[in-house]
């Protein structure tokens, strides 16, 4: 079988590239990592009050990682997907040893580059690949140096984010269906490629230019280059949609919850969007090419349609959202919460038979 990425390698590169977190003693570190799981209880008790969605399957605790293990898990999870891809799309087919060998470690060193630069700035995460149900993680430096930078109280700005994340968790454990869904579409956009040795070096170019990004702030390249045909656009809208229903809901979870329960919510929320909205050249070379500028767009747009069917429809006829695939909303339908209320509740906007 091929070997697309060393990915001994690209765990080595990101742990000798990733910057050290800020300095905290040994007792605040082990402060940090007790209210983090802490908190993280209390949020799932917050959010399954104010969803009404409660897990239905047993879900691994919450694990409070450094930046070298929140990379390394990552790493794990790339693995265990992308392997069993990169066998189907190569089938027999084998490159030299030489040229394997050779496109492997570089693809590596760049994936590792990557990582290095995200373990820096992500705060927490509910991590799919590598496991069914998945795994929350929360990246103790990033949110003790986010927090340090804002101004923020600790416990108030640990627990915003708790809720956050933990809404992501709430979505992938109430929802059973929603990974295996989520990674079939994964595997529906290899499926739509033209050609299996040409996708192939369309994600190395991919990663590629994410590494170079890292490097050069100036690079113009885009990872979307490696969307290649019509079908392929169709996955990727429905992973759009899906992606902004996911991060709008959280918001709009965190924002329904934070009041009740943060005292500094509004100043922490402010302070919050100035950062997301500033950085440097650098950060913002690495939005574009990540596809982050469209993330924060879906934090807003997916936030408004939440709110517009909750208003519409209620929180209960809102999980109706999570009933199967075919409830999620549709691309055209994140703009229009009428049209999806209209299509999964009847024109009066209340349940329809069947």
């Amino acid at each position: 079988m091929a070997q697309f990425v060393d990915w001994d390698l690209a765990a080595a590169t990101a742990g000798a590239l990733g910057k050290s977190g800020p300095r905290v003693s040994y007792a605040e570190a082990t402060e940090v990592v007790s209210e983090l799981r802490r908190l993280t209880d209390e949020a799932a008790g917050h959010v399954a009050d104010y969803t009404g969605l409660r897990s239905q399957v047993v879900h691994p605790p919450v694990r409070v990682v450094d930046r070298r293990d929140w990379a390394a898990t990552n790493i794990a999870g790339l693995r265990e997907v992308i392997t069993p891809l990169v066998s189907r799309l190569s089938g027999d087919k084998r490159p030299g040893p030489l040229t394997e060998a050779v496109g492997s470690r570089l693809t590596g060193v760049q994936a590792g580059t990557v990582l290095a630069y995200l373990s820096g700035r992500v705060l927490g995460q509910y991590e799919v690949f590598s496991g069914d149900p998945g795994q929350l993680l929360l990246v103790a430096p990033n949110i003790v140096e986010v927090e340090r930078k804002l101004g923020a109280d600790p416990r108030d700005f640990r627990l915003w984010v708790c809720l956050h994340e933990v809404t992501h968790r709430t979505q992938f454990t109430a929802v059973p269906w929603m990974r295996a869904y989520f990674l079939g579409e994964v595997q529906a956009f290899v499926d739509a490629s033209q050609g299996g040795e040409h996708l192939l070096e369309r994600l190395r170019r991919g990663v590629a230019t994410l590494s170079d990004a890292v490097k050069d702030p100036d690079s113009r390249a885009s990872v979307l280059d490696i969307v290649q045909t019509p079908a392929q656009r169709a996955v990727l809208d429905r992973l759009t949609a899906l992606m902004t229903l996911l991060e709008g809901h959280a918001e709009f979870v965190m924002d329904g919850v934070g009041p009740q329960v943060i005292p500094s919510v509004e100043s922490i929320r402010a302070a919050f969007n100035r950062r997301r909205e500033t950085g440097n050249p650098l950060e913002k070379a690495i939005r574009r090419l990540l596809g982050v500028e469209v993330k924060m767009r879906q934090y807003a747009e997916g936030r408004k349609f939440v709110h517009g069917v909750v208003e519409r429809v209620g929180m209960e006829g809102f999980n109706k959202i999570f009933g199967s695939p075919l409830t999620l909303p549709r691309l055209d339908e994140l703009g229009d919460p009428d049209a999806w209320v209209a299509r999964v509740h009847g024109p009066a906007g209340t349940p329809t038979a069947g």
